[in-house]
């Protein structure tokens, strides 16, 4: 890669001033000499530096001074049991951090960004890293720029700049000469990273990778990192109550203890292991493998998570405001209907085989129903920016969807693009924007000039005074024209229509929408654009699930409405609106918009402008809004939404830089699979929070009853920190691995200000707590009594706390749910840990350094079913928990 901006980028432009860009070979040289188009990425963290990491702590800090500790007063044992213990939890911690970091870095590659270029003459799409200097690029609005580059064209150009300059004001860009050279350094650039917010343009790359201003930059400063979501801040916080209260008990109980006569070296080390044991230190690594479990889950359904807080909050909304085109439809539009303004009906096959397909007409002869659609054919393929490319006998279409139906269908009419081109050389152009809603295109014709014109066929019918008869322009019927439009629409298809004009002595001035006047109507052209198959069943998905769906698009209501029924929306007529209705609303103040919202759940002829107020509308009516969009006026509802969805194939860089989730297949599909796994992950950051505060409160409990009331220290320091490393070490990150339990789409969406710790969670911890932490103290009461002596005691002890900490792992799989009603192999990796930890235990019992160093001995088969039958304690209370909420939530 080229690490130095090399002097004489901009002489490649000469090379490339030709309207046919770069050649292949070319760029392959080039790409050979300078490398990939790639910013510097970050220094991938080793292994061992993670590892390493680890041991940051004050825990680690607290044990590493234990093991000085027991050093000091001749306890190696323990000391070297401490220093397997801070082995083990680092090797643990470090497979965990290592394996979200590099699941991570395989999600960011999913993103790669594409480049619209000219290359041999033909436009084509390549990965942006494997643009070249010298290459000629096209940028459109809502692109981003993806090299250092030069503009030879510019159409309307905005760019937003704040990236590099801090300007929020977006930055016009003019060719203030253009005759000049095509390396002349007055010409304007575009800097890699940039955002077009308007217009069009063209432009030479004269910098790539670390050349350009951004990667300069970049490699100076490096990558910046990335803040945590809220919900690990909240539980980091949480860790740190938890750690206070830790520790203030732990210095209650050295207090009790010195007052009994207690050795403080002893009281010392169990405040450590008490601390250890009890503080849920691996909380925030268990919550990023979660989260990043379930990214990788969602990547592999097309839903790529930008933002990790999008895991949960995709499963928290209660409405989805969706686009129609490409979301809710396969966005594979087909001319298939021609309206002649006389009412003449002319059908376009749908086959994909350009060259066989016929325009057929009732009772017409097919080269006259040809010959009638030629017109109207011509004004839809002039003022296009798309292309047909034949390969391998198939034609390819490359531009907006509907810029190649329309090429589709005037191929179909036996109209050639560059047989046009030919005859009607372009003079200028007027790019489609959403607010214009048209474009179009004047050429050179004799000594004058010819307007073709293409749109919202009630934008056109407005612009227009005269119409087509077939035997020439006739006075404009509008009425009519507004039936015919409707009458189609309401069949649930996408109307366009087209018009054209003439100027005798040629333009006076830039061709600008001034000249768009005397226009003769040509027709309406019908665009089908079938609904995804799998859709129905995933907005009955929705519906089960609590979460409405409103749709919200810039076509004709007829048309959403047909749309919205195919695809199986629940909704009355009153409950469809437009945006005429929309904005006198807003006019009317934000009460009156919120009364519109309320009720409306589809939203016609919407300009992308008012989406912003519909979504923030919805917020105010108490909705958790998930809104999706594509274009660069969606990109502010796309920010300011609870979640922002955009999407990947037809999404401009604008609108996936405001969404946290991009779903690479635009389908709404998708996204309802994404509201699925994010309540999965919630629900498995629940579980872990339930196992790991339980347990932990449990063995602050077991301390606390039995210090004060004269009891020997229930269990010694090494035995906690044992019980942390084999309860701890992995259950945890294999309670997060579990699946969805297959209902979360058939519950109500969780409420937006619920707090993690409701009452249904504090309830089970406080169950937890007294049964496992009670239940050992009286386990190790009675054994006293019964004349055991302390060793024994504890060993048994341990052995239970074991067993309780498995069990009431196992019984962490479900809130609601009882663990039988479970597939047992569901998770198998939380199986092999649980019996993993038990399988370690017992050989701890027989190996001699282990048992030696943990005070613990085998049993007998009469005290194994007492610890059994004890264990099984934990798993009837969670089960009678359960039982009763399932009634209460019947």
């Amino acid at each position: 890669m080229n690490t130095t901006a090399p002097p004489s980028a901009r002489n490649f432009a000469g090379t490339a001033a030709a309207s046919s860009g770069l050649t292949r070979i070319e760029a392959a040289e080039r790409l050979e000499r300078f490398g990939l188009n790639l910013l510097p990425a970050p220094a991938a963290s080793s292994f061992v530096l993670t590892f390493l990491r680890q041991f940051k702590s004050p825990l680690i800090y607290i044990l590493l001074l234990a093991a000085a500790v027991s050093l000091l007063v001749s306890e190696a044992a323990d000391a070297a049991f401490i220093g397997v213990v801070l082995l083990a939890n680092g090797l643990i911690g470090a497979v965990q951090e290592h394996s979200a970091s590099r699941a991570a870095a395989a999600l960011r590659a999913l993103e790669e960004p594409i480049a619209t270029v000219i290359r041999d003459g033909q436009i084509t799409q390549i990965e942006a890293r494997f643009l070249v200097q010298g290459d000629l690029v096209l940028l459109e609005a809502g692109g981003k720029v993806p090299a250092d580059m030069m503009l030879v064209e510019v159409n309307d150009l905005l760019c937003d700049e704040s990236l590099l300059t801090g300007e929020s004001m977006p930055v016009r860009k003019t060719i203030s000469s253009p005759g000049s050279a095509i390396d002349d350094h007055s010409r304007p650039t575009a800097s890699a990273g940039t955002l077009i917010t308007r217009g069009r343009a063209k432009g030479l790359v004269i910098a790539t990778g670390r050349s350009t201003g951004i990667g300069r930059i970049a490699a100076e400063i490096g990558k910046a990192s990335v803040s945590q979501p809220p919900l690990m801040i909240r539980l980091a916080r949480f860790s740190n109550i938890i750690a206070w209260t830790v520790g203030g008990v732990s210095l209650l109980l050295i207090a009790i203890g010195l007052m009994r006569g207690l050795a403080w070296n002893e009281l010392f080390l169990m405040a450590v292991g008490l601390a250890v044991s009890a503080i849920p230190e691996g909380l925030p690594i268990a919550i990023s493998v979660a989260l990043a479990i379930s990214m990788r889950r969602m990547a592999k359904k097309n839903v790529i998570v930008r933002r990790l807080p999008a895991v949960e909050s995709l499963g928290s909304c209660t409405l989805i405001a969706t686009d129609k085109t490409g979301t809710l439809t396969l966005n594979e539009l087909t001319v298939t209907d021609i309206r002649l303004p006389d009412g003449t009906d002319l059908a376009i096959d749908a086959s994909m085989d350009l060259d066989a397909c016929v325009i057929r007409g009732a009772g017409i002869d097919p080269d006259i129903a040809r010959q009638r659609a030629a017109k109207l054919l011509k004004a839809a393929l002039l003022p296009n920016e798309g292309s047909l490319q034949e390969e391998g006998g198939r034609w390819r279409g490359v531009g907006d969807t509907v810029d190649v139906a329309l090429l589709e269908a005037a191929h179909k009419g036996g109209l050639r693009a560059d047989e046009l081109s030919d005859a009607y050389p372009l003079i200028g152009r007027i790019a489609y924007e959403p607010d214009l809603k048209y474009a179009a295109s004047l050429h050179r014709s004799g000594q004058g000039a010819h307007i073709f014109v293409k749109g919202s066929a009630d934008v056109l019918i407005g612009m227009s005074d005269r119409m087509d008869a077939g035997h020439g322009p006739v006075s404009i019927d509008r009425d009519a024209l507004l039936r015919q439009m409707a009458e189609m629409a309401g069949r649930g298809l996408r109307v366009l229509a087209f018009a054209e004009g003439a100027i005798d002595d040629g333009p006076e001035g830039p061709f600008g929408p001034h000249h768009l006047t005397d226009l003769v109507f040509l027709g309406i052209c019908g665009m089908q654009d079938p609904v995804r198959p799998e859709v129905p069943q995933a907005i009955r998905d929705c519906h089960a699930a609590g979460v409405e769906v409103a749709m919200v698009t810039g076509d004709d209501p007829k048309t959403a409405a047909a749309i919205a029924s195919e695809a199986g929306l629940i909704f009355q007529d009153d409950q469809i609106t437009t945006g005429i209705e929309v904005q006198a609303a807003e006019n009317a103040g934000a009460s009156q918009l919120d009364d519109l919202t309320r009720r409306a759940r589809i939203y016609a002829r919407v300009a992308p402008s008012q989406k912003l107020a519909i979504v923030l509308s919805l917020a105010r009516n108490g909705h958790f809004v998930a809104v999706t969009g594509d274009g660069v006026n969606d990109a502010p509802a796309l920010k300011h939404a609870h979640v922002g969805v955009a999407m990947g194939r037809k999404g401009t860089d604008v609108a996936k830089e405001s969404a946290d989730i991009v779903v690479t297949d635009d389908n709404f599909a998708s996204i309802v699979t994404g509201i699925r796994e994010g309540r999965a992950a919630y629900g498995n950051i629940r579980k872990v929070i339930l196992m790991l505060v339980a347990t932990g409160g449990a063995e602050i409990l077991l301390f606390m009853l039995a210090i004060p009331l004269g009891l020997p220290m229930p269990l010694l320091p090494v035995q906690l920190l044992w019980l942390n490393l084999v309860t701890n070490g992995i259950q945890d990150v294999a309670l997060v691995a579990e699946r969805p339990e297959g209902d979360e789409l058939s519950r109500p969406p969780r409420r937006p200000g619920e707090p993690i710790f409701d009452r249904i969670m504090l309830r089970r911890i406080l169950i937890s707590t007294v049964v496992i932490g009670g239940g050992g103290f009286a386990l190790f009461a009675w054994l006293l009594r019964q004349g055991y002596e302390v060793d024994a005691a504890r060993n048994m002890l341990l052995l239970l706390f074991v067993m309780f900490e498995n069990v009431q792992t196992l019984t962490s799989r479900s809130e609601r749910r009882s663990v039988f009603s479970l597939a047992f192999f569901g998770n198998p990796l939380l199986l092999a840990a649980i019996v993993a930890t038990q399988a370690l235990h017992i050989a701890a019992m027989y190996v001699p350094w282990f048992r030696d160093t943990l005070e613990i001995a085998p049993i007998s088969l009469m005290e194994w079913a007492l610890m059994l039958l004890a264990a099984s304690s934990i798993l009837i209370a969670t089960e009678l928990d359960k039982w009763r909420l399932r009634r209460v939530i019947r």
